[in-house]
């Protein structure tokens, strides 16, 4: 089993779980899948994902889950929001004037586009008029319940 500590190497499918965009990819290690589902990105080299078990930089349904396998193992695991990208908060989509976005960003405030706020949380404007800029803040899978395909391939101690 992947132990806590030591480095897990997984290929996985990320899904939505729920909801109209149910089975709707996100994220793969697999670049087929990836070119089937639409989400290639010619930049992204699709390899195994290695992550050191228990240190926080994968969802923590995902870490947990790969705690619970063997080398070899594959699994389909549902995570519920607050264990994978957070509950939605309504706290971080933002009001700001469109002069003073437009004025740091030197570009027109259009819908969908990323913005970055001082503090360097990304958001995407979801909404312009006249006057104000709305940003959304919130992961854009926040209160999302996604699920992994997932398949370890190896476990080992690096130390």
């Amino acid at each position: 089993m992947a132990s806590e500590g030591e480095i897990a190497v997984v290929h996985y499918t990320g899904r939505v779980a729920e909801g109209e965009d149910a089975g709707e990819v996100f994220d793969t290690t697999d670049v087929d899948v990836a070119m089937e589902s639409g989400i290639y990105h010619g930049h992204r080299d699709y390899k195994p994902l290695e992550f050191r078990v228990g240190e926080g930089k994968v969802v923590p349904g995902l870490d947990e889950a790969v705690e619970s396998m063997e080398v070899g193992d594959e699994r389909t695991v549902r995570v519920e929001p607050n264990r994978a990208f957070g509950e939605r908060n309504e706290g971080k989509v933002v009001e700001m004037p469109r002069a003073d976005l437009e004025a740091r960003s030197d570009a027109a405030a259009e819908p969908g586009e990323l913005v970055r706020s001082e503090t360097g949380e990304t958001g995407w404007i979801t909404e312009v008029d006249d006057e104000t800029v709305t940003v959304d803040f919130n992961h854009e899978l926040a209160g999302v319940a996604v699920e992994f395909d997932v398949k370890l391939l190896d476990a080992y101690d690096d130390g």
